[in-house]
């Protein structure tokens, strides 16, 4: 039961991360942010952005993106590690 939980929290989790390197690459494209496709993306995407934000700035450039995806692939690669435990 718990192998089946977090399976599926591993592709939740795993989907996410798409959501954000979407809502990254897209924030690149200014024609992309007006579409409503993109407000729905960045409105999944900023709670979770918001936490890192301005942690890691140099000039211009915000490399904080960097922290979350780094976060979310160590607690991705250790739901993984609980699932083939308990599979």
């Amino acid at each position: 039961m718990i192998s089946i939980f977090l399976t599926g929290l591993y592709w939740v989790l795993n989907a996410y991360l798409y959501v954000l390197l979407f809502y990254i690459i897209g924030s690149w494209i200014p024609e992309l942010r007006r579409t409503s496709i993109y407000d729905v993306v960045r409105r999944l995407a900023d709670p979770y952005m918001r936490i890192f934000r301005g942690l890691l700035v140099f000039g211009q450039m915000d490399f904080t993106p960097i922290l979350g995806f780094m976060l979310l692939r160590f607690i991705i690669s250790g739901l993984l590690r609980a699932i083939y435990i308990f599979g």
